[in-house]
């Protein structure tokens, strides 16, 4: 696998976009890796196997998040870059392109230090959804190449900054708005919510403020029975994960504790961000210091500690799971289901 960074070019200049960038082979020899797996039980063993390292794909980037497997076996990932307002492709030949720029803020002015998309995801159409910070708001990519607005307001009032979301098999969309894409966060005095928010976009368009419970909720994913809907709370003061029972009519019931990390917060770098799940019903999910593996009852079972700030992971084909890490691109080998 060849190993990938990211320079500045003169094309760049003659776009007009100063920033940004294309993808150019290392002068690294061999394939990078950092970190370690830390096994703390038997089962972590049998998901990673033994002598699985970290693999480092690509990096030069900002702040990389809201990675997405577009496709099969011969697909492609593409992951934000949100300071950069940039999304990214990834090509198994080891190719970095841009996807899309902008891809989460399309004003004229200065609009902080993350206004781009976070979170990506496929509909039950196989279009790309995308959640705008500085627009402020969860879009689809069209089939003629077009955005087209699917959520902005609640109640009248603008969205915070949706960051991460998650497809039901019904089509509804479920996700999460905290204020990290305004320009000065909680107190931006362009914020309208004072709340933030976890929704439920029915395929119908109606919104739904599902709870407001969460003080900073983040990463969004369901068990694979749909009965459970996972949320990441990023507040450094109780940095945890909530469990949440889905009723049948697809609102919550009140949610329960799942993991707390409370106590690395500070020792290692990142907050419980974005995370995934596996067949099995395994919940892989960034905290401090990495990529926490977790039974579906709440058991650490190890974990991917990558000692960087870690924001986010997808699986892709034959078990890969790729991970959004700080400037890193990176993926690990898996036999998880």
């Amino acid at each position: 696998m060849m190993y990938i960074s990211i320079r500045r070019t003169g094309l760049a200049a003659l776009l007009g976009f100063s920033w940004l960038l294309i993808a150019t082979a290392s002068p690294a020899q061999g394939q990078r890796t950092l970190g370690h797996i830390e096994r703390l039980t038997p089962e972590l063993s049998r998901l990673v196997p033994e002598g699985t390292q970290i693999e480092v794909l690509a990096d030069g980037f900002t702040w990389s998040e809201g990675p997405v497997w577009v496709g099969g076996d011969d697909g492609y990932l593409l992951f934000s870059d949100i300071p950069r307002n940039t999304i990214f492709r990834w090509d198994q030949s080891g190719e970095v392109s841009v996807f899309m720029h902008p891809s989460g803020y399309t004003g004229v002015t200065y609009y902080g230090l993350e206004p781009g998309s976070n979170g990506l995801l496929l509909d039950r159409h196989g279009r790309l959804v995308m959640c705008e910070h500085g627009d402020r708001r969860l879009s689809v990519l069209t089939e003629r190449g077009g955005k087209m607005t699917l959520a902005d307001r609640y109640d009248g009032k603008r969205l915070n900054s949706p960051n991460d979301a998650v497809l039901k098999s019904n089509g509804d969309i479920y996700f999460t708005d905290p204020p990290y894409g305004l320009p000065q966060r909680f107190t931006d005095p362009r914020r309208e919510l004072p709340f933030c928010g976890v929704y439920r976009l029915s395929s119908d368009g109606t919104l739904t403020l599902l709870t407001k419970s969460i003080e900073r909720p983040n990463g969004i994913a369901f068990s694979p029975d749909e009965k459970t809907l996972y949320v990441a709370q990023s507040n450094p003061e109780q940095a945890n994960w909530t469990a949440f029972p889905v009723k049948p009519d697809g609102t919550l019931g009140p949610g329960e504790e799942f993991y707390d990390v409370t106590e690395r917060v500070g020792k290692e770098p990142g907050l419980p961000d974005g995370m995934t799940v596996d067949g099995a019903g395994n919940l892989w999910a960034s905290g401090p210091g990495g990529i926490y593996v977790f039974s579906p009852r709440g058991r650490l079972l190890g974990r991917l500690v990558t000692g960087e700030r870690t924001s986010n992971c997808t699986f892709g084909p034959n078990g890969w799971l790729f991970m959004t890490v700080d400037s890193y691109l990176c993926r690990v080998a898996t036999q998880a289901p």
